[in-house]
């Protein structure tokens, strides 16, 4: 055992590696006269050995020494090692090559080394110099980490990417790794090895999982369809082995990839969906120097259409929002931007309207994205005032001044929460859609709405909370087993936006496609699992209730409501009830006149009068409904 840790715990001095390279040489030299002269060396060729022996082992001395071959630490010999070693071989035998050239031009019209021992000694030195440090290193990672010791990796992807990846793993954690096999979705490769592993169908991956202790799975797959990612997860999470991710090539340090970039799989990428194929040139065409309006622009959805305002080279983008932090984050953000994009930053609250004039006098947008809102059912379930402060008055003011400004286009962020709503928040959104819709019948605004669902990874959902509870150890909380919620995410959800934006024709309620619902305690399970833990092992799911005012299952389209297809596959126009403009003004004027009373039951009934499908669920204001239906 002392040997073992003097050979590999210790790094062997560079001078003995120096020497042991000279005596490969050596060896090389006699090999070659053996083989060339069939084992039965000529004594005219014994007699040329000082001479020969001496000018080969000066070149190849001065060679090692000049580029350092002797300094790479053997027991971690890498692609690099072996590609130096071979050029540093090759330049000592093109010398070789010319001293022969050189004496027999110039000097007496003789070969001092043989053109054939030279060849030989060239493929001897390099071979033997390249293999016996990989065979130093494979004994030291078997005697420091024996192979039974190593857990067993699957790749999923047998190209450039999945080779580069095994060999990352054999460089960076070859100490911990062995890959066990590859999967492919290329039937001409099944059955064939690659750097030593046998490739397979996705159809061998179950039967591989279920004899063989596989602990993570690696997708290296770039653009890998989210369709054919779930049926990997799927089949993995059934034998608790831990599927990982090889990032974009864009995301590699310096062009190489890196152990340590490669990262479990995340839940939204299990949820996202194929790329959506907009109408760039059209979009462009409608924003292309054009001073935009976003409110709520420090918000999830709000900073997303900044980002992707910005690829259509709009004149200026007005950042308008309260949050201050959110807000110098997102100016910041720009700021660090390499295209140059004009902005300009407001601080402000949508629901002041002398600072809303001033905005609009000062900058005249042209199109204005409405984002601004209150969305957290339970909140504003509790604070009915300010929801309609600021999801009511806010969006009627921002909505007013475009029209006295005379704004282009007016698309509002809306939610499925509207759909014969069950809580204030929805409640409130619904009145801001209807009062956009009837106020477009009289003026020359386009006013748009768009409908979707909950986005992956906004402020306040679900599978941020979910992350959290799992990372400081449970539980995790789910209001009800049923539950089920649409999801999309938020680069999606805005690239819709823009695309309903570009297409509205004024008075539209665009609906987006959301695809399935997904069942939150399915969510939930394999949210634990991707981590890594065992239910009710490691972590407890634990149910709650419903919360004031939330439903179990959410709608896109009111029970009243049908729709229209566009020349979008994932987006739809709803067909909804028409309301006349005085009516809706003046109701919405009585429901704000009431936020000076601070009255909740009298604030909410007025919604109930303005939005008859509004029934309250699991909330105290239930009571106002059965006091309507006596």
């Amino acid at each position: 055992m002392k040997t073992l840790d003097i050979l590999f715990q210790r790094n062997m001095p560079r001078w003995i590696i120096f020497f042991i390279d000279l005596g490969i040489c050596l060896f090389s030299i006699v090999l070659a006269y053996l083989v060339r002269f069939n084992f039965a060396i000529p004594h005219s060729e014994i007699g040329a050995f000082p001479l020969v022996f001496g000018l080969i082992l000066t070149i190849r001395a001065i060679s090692f020494y000049s580029s350092k071959t002797y300094q790479g630490i053997v027991k971690y010999t890498s692609s690099k090692d072996a590609q130096r070693i071979f050029i540093v071989i090759s330049i000592g035998s093109t010398v070789y090559v010319l001293i022969n050239c050189l004496s027999y031009y110039f000097i007496n019209k003789k070969f001092p080394i043989p053109f054939s021992i030279i060849i030989i000694d060239y493929m001897a030195t390099a071979f033997l110099m390249i293999s016996l440090r990989v065979m130093f290193k494979a004994l030291y990672l078997e005697l420091t980490n024996p192979n039974k010791d190593k857990r067993s990796v699957v790749i999923f992807g047998a190209g450039e990417s999945g080779i580069i990846t095994k060999r990352t793993l054999d460089r960076d954690a070859g100490t911990k790794y062995k890959v066990l096999a590859f999967i492919d979705d290329n039937a001409k490769k099944h059955g064939k090895k690659l750097e030593g592993a046998t490739i397979y169908g996705l159809e061998r991956l179950n039967e591989l999982l279920q004899h063989n202790d596989v602990s993570n799975l690696i997708i290296s797959v770039q653009n890998l369809s989210p369709v054919r990612k779930q049926q990997i997860v799927d089949i993995c999470l059934n034998y608790d082995t831990k599927v990982l991710n090889v990032p974009p090539v864009t995301n590699w340090i310096n062009g190489e990839l890196s152990f340590k970039q490669i990262k479990k799989v995340q839940i939204e990428e299990l949820l996202e969906r194929d790329p959506i194929q907009l109408d760039k040139d059209d979009i462009e065409n409608q924003l292309a120097n054009k001073v935009i309006l976003v409110t709520g622009a420090a918000g999830s959805i709000g900073s997303e259409i900044v980002r992707q305002l910005a690829h259509y080279h709009p004149k200026k983008i007005i950042l308008l929002d309260q949050a201050e932090s959110p807000l110098y984050e997102m100016e910041m953000e720009l700021h660090d931007k390499s295209e140059q994009v004009g902005y300009e930053v407001v601080m402000g609250d949508i629901r002041n309207k002398q600072r809303m004039e001033n905005l609009f006098q000062t900058f005249r947008p042209q199109i204005v994205f409405h984002s601004a809102a209150y969305k957290h059912v339970p909140m504003m379930e509790n604070n009915p005032s300010e929801s309609v402060l600021t999801n009511v008055l806010g969006t009627k003011t921002i909505a007013d001044l475009s029209v006295e400004y005379a704004v282009e286009k007016f698309v509002m962020v809306s939610t499925d929460k509207a759909v014969n709503p069950t809580n204030v928040m929805g409640a409130s959104k619904r009145i801001a859609e209807i009062y956009i819709q009837s106020l477009n019948k009289k003026s020359a605004v386009k006013f748009i709405t768009t409908r979707f669902g909950n986005v992956l990874g906004s402020s306040g959902s679900v599978i941020p909370r979910f992350r959290h509870q799992i990372e400081t150890g449970g539980p995790v909380t789910i209001t009800h087993p049923d539950i089920t919620r649409y999801f999309m995410t938020i680069p999606e959800a805005c690239q819709l936006v823009l695309e309903a934006g570009f297409m509205g024709k004024g008075g539209e309620i665009f609906i987006f496609d959301m695809g399935e619902s997904v069942k939150i305690y399915d969510l939930a399970v394999k949210m634990i699992k991707l981590s890594g833990l065992v239910l009710d092992k490691d972590i407890r799911i634990v149910f709650t209730g419903l919360r004031p005012g939330e439903k179990l299952y959410e709608e896109l389209l009111a029970d009243q409501e049908n729709t229209l297809p566009t020349h979008h596959q994932q987006i739809l126009i709803a067909k909804v009830k028409e309301y006349d403009f005085e009516t809706v003004a003046a109701g919405i004027a009585q429901l704000i006149s009431l936020f000076e009373k601070q009255d909740n039951n009298s604030i909410v009934k007025k919604m109930k009068e303005l939005v008859p499908e509004f029934i309250s669920n699991n909330s105290v204001y239930q009571q106002l409904d059965l006091e309507n239906n006596i």
